[in-house]
């Protein structure tokens, strides 16, 4: 079988209209990992990797609220 690699970031974790929460992102990772299984199942050898999306731009924001309380990211 084939390797595939995924992304799995923005709208997979959090869909629009969403506040993000970390229940919201737990349940919409429950619902995309139904293909990712198939895909397993089916023998294919599988990589996941965090697509980006709006997480980082929330960390960005959050570092960027908080640096005059803790010191910054590199």
């Amino acid at each position: 079988m084939s390797k595939v690699v995924l992304a799995i970031g923005g709208n997979a974790i959090i869909k629009e209209g969403q506040k993000g929460t970390i229940e919201e992102q737990r349940e919409n990772l429950v619902e995309s990992s139904a293909p990712v299984l198939d895909l397993m199942e089916q023998g294919h050898t599988v990589v996941i990797t965090h697509g980006n999306g709006p997480q980082v731009g929330n960390t960005l924001i959050r570092g960027e609220m908080a640096k005059s309380v803790i010191p910054e990211y590199p």
